[in-house]
């Protein structure tokens, strides 16, 4: 009996003859290629910490399908597949394409009527463009040597410092040096601390000795001078001479040099030091989320909205968007003044203002009223329940109490003798 993993519940739907298809040539590349790095980027503390802050605030975009597509917008609001959460999917793409700067989507089939029932991000070790009956098939290589291809307008694909190739992104190397210096500094920081933890004082002893005697003299001299001594006087016999202090001296990056490995991180990856310790103010957050969290969460949209609809569903407005509640981090007086605002405009409900104050929605809040005073000029009177005040119409009116003006008749030739 075979066994049925991950990779057999996502990939047996599609059926392809790996051995027919060629290679798929593009502009700059003969064989397109990907070559995900193992290792580097996100075993550096600093850049992992840097990568998981940006996944954590993407895992809190809301995912919003504009459509009649009931099905998927359960699926893509809460369950994109059988293994994760929309939060757990959208923090592993982010963390996939800040490593590899390219990431996969690929979508899942149902093994019925072939339509797309779940989405799943996959990283595989090596990705090939090819080509198969006319068609551009994207073959994905897995760490466990099992092999893939689907059909590449099926595949989402999202890149960052896509450069050199066209369809993938360049890969992190500018970073590596940084990743060394790094590197560099920890293992000097454990080798001082050893350095300090070992040998602080060098003795020669007056004479010839056996091994045996050797050992003994230096336990010796250890109990009496170094472990028992309270007094801060060292006492030695002839036995030893030329005893000697070792003081160590380890090399450590200084301050200014730290600093530098740390901009050079930050700078990289879009972000600082508030972000990081979560001790940002709202103007910090909305910079931070303007220049990445917002690219991220619009390339996310426009990526599953051409994998799931086609050009002709695209033009009944059919598409996926990836929103953030940007006011969660502002200060309650900015809050207050912005919901006031939006409210009073029609621009937000009572459940979407009860939402930036992190309170639960209530019954009938979904509805947009406005403030009556808001009216077009030229509709004032009717907003504020009086008539119209239309100058032909009062004269009508007077005219019509005093029995004056202009008679019914005017005007017609034939009446003219009896109004005479």
């Amino acid at each position: 009996m075979s066994k049925i993993g991950l990779f057999e519940k996502i990939f047996s739907k599609y059926a392809v003859d790996k051995a027919t298809a060629s290679y798929f040539n593009t502009l700059t590349a003969y064989q397109p290629q990907f070559t995900t790095f193992n290792g580097g980027i996100y075993e550096a503390l600093l850049c992992r910490a840097s990568i998981h802050t940006f996944a954590n605030h993407c895992s809190k975009l809301k995912v919003e399908v504009m459509g009649n597509d009931k099905g998927l917008k359960n699926i893509l609001s809460v369950r994109p597949n059988p293994w994760q959460t929309t939060s757990q999917f959208l923090y592993r793409l982010a963390t996939i394409l800040e490593n590899d700067t390219t990431a996969f989507i690929v979508p899942i089939l149902d093994s019925a009527d072939m339509r797309i029932r779940g989405l799943f991000p996959v990283k595989p070790a090596n990705v090939t463009v090819k080509e198969y009956r006319g068609e551009e098939y994207i073959q994905f290589l897995f760490p466990t040597g099992k092999t893939a291809m689907v059909e590449s307008k099926y595949v989402g694909t999202l890149t960052k410092f896509q450069y050199n190739d066209d369809l993938f992104g360049s890969g992190n190397k500018p970073m590596y040096p940084t990743i060394r210096m790094i590197d560099t500094q920890d293992q000097g920081i454990v080798e001082g601390v050893k350095s300090n933890a070992a040998i602080r004082f060098m003795a020669t002893l007056a004479g010839v000795f056996k091994k045996k005697d050797i050992e003994e003299a230096r336990k010796t001299f250890a109990e009496t001078n170094l472990q028992n001594n309270d007094t801060g006087v060292m006492m030695f016999d002839e036995k030893f001479r030329d005893v000697k202090q070792i003081t160590s001296n380890p090399a450590y990056i200084d301050d200014k040099q730290m600093q530098q490995i740390k901009n050079n991180v930050y700078s990289y990856f879009g972000t600082n030091e508030a972000v990081l310790m979560n001790t940002f103010d709202e103007g910090q957050w909305n910079a931070y989320y303007e220049g990445k969290v917002e690219p991220f969460a619009i390339q996310v949209s426009e990526v599953i909205t051409t994998m799931l609809y086609t050009l002709r569903e695209l033009a009944y407005g059919n598409k996926v968007v990836l929103s953030s509640n940007r006011l969660e981090y502002a200060s309650n007086e900015t809050k207050i003044n912005v919901v006031t605002q939006l409210f009073d405009r029609g621009m937000m409900t009572k459940n979407q203002g009860l939402e930036v104050f992190n309170m639960p929605p209530v019954e009938d809040g979904d509805k947009f009223y406005i403030r009556k005073e808001y009216a077009e000029l030229d509709k004032l009177n009717e907003a504020q329940g009086l008539e119209a005040q239309n100058p032909y119409q009062e004269g009508e009116k007077n005219a019509k109490k005093s029995g004056e003006g202009v008679p019914n008749n005017a005007g017609d030739p034939s009446s003219e003798g009896e109004t005479n």
